[in-house]
């Protein structure tokens, strides 16, 4: 297909597919004359993917580039592939300047603690365990007595939406289309799940006070 083909399939101006093509985000089409090339299914998807982590997902573009050699550099193992794309393991969150080495060593113990209590198999140096750290180590500087054990139910609820989550992408084949597919539904869902929580807690709060709709 022309480029203004892979355009119109892609949804990305040309303007932007040029811009990808010089910073190596898109490999080059086939030439077909001077300043003339052909595209294929595979870059319509890797520009889904492209569009995905810099469009939706936020990153610079050095940092998608980063993840992309990743990406493609696991394309037979999709469990690997995903991982990058939604920030899971080391590759990904360096890509996003993510730092963890000022955390104490006892919040991380705590976090590996309540993986092991849930059951959970994630990687050593998966991003999400800092963040989990550094909330515990932020509550315990507020004076809160809160500790790992707290969030058990929250763990085992998030097991639960994971497992929905993937079961929407269980019957793509492609990991490109699936990493893409994963990526898009996570983070635009994600302030989908933090409103449900918001409105659940509202009618939570009515139902045990007797409050009736609209009443504070």
């Amino acid at each position: 297909m022309r480029i203004s083909e892979l355009s119109r399939r892609s949804g990305v101006p040309i303007t932007t597919i040029k811009y990808y093509l010089r910073e190596g985000l898109l490999p080059p089409g086939r030439a077909t004359a001077p300043n003339q090339a052909e595209y294929d299914e595979s870059h319509v998807r890797r520009l889904r993917l492209v569009r995905a982590l810099v469009g939706v997902r936020g990153l610079s573009v050095g940092a998608a580039k980063e993840v992309l050699g990743g990406v493609y550099e696991r394309e037979d193992d999709p469990h690997k592939v995903l991982g990058l794309v939604l920030g899971a393991t080391a590759e990904a969150a360096d890509a996003e300047g993510s730092e963890a080495a000022d955390l104490e060593e006892s919040r991380l113990a705590e976090v590996d603690a309540l993986l092991d209590a849930l059951g959970w198999q994630v990687s050593d140096d998966a991003a999400g365990k800092a963040v989990i750290a550094r909330t515990l180590q932020t509550l315990a500087d507020l004076g809160m007595d809160y500790d790992w054990h707290r969030l058990l139910p929250y763990g085992e609820l998030a097991g639960r939406i994971a497992a929905v989550d993937l079961d929407g992408i269980e019957d793509l084949r492609d990991p490109l289309e699936m990493a893409e597919r994963a990526l898009v539904l996570t983070v635009l869902l994600e302030p989908v799940l933090m409103a449900l929580r918001r409105l659940a807690q509202e009618s939570q709060s009515a139902a045990r006070r007797g409050a009736g709709p609209g009443q504070p």
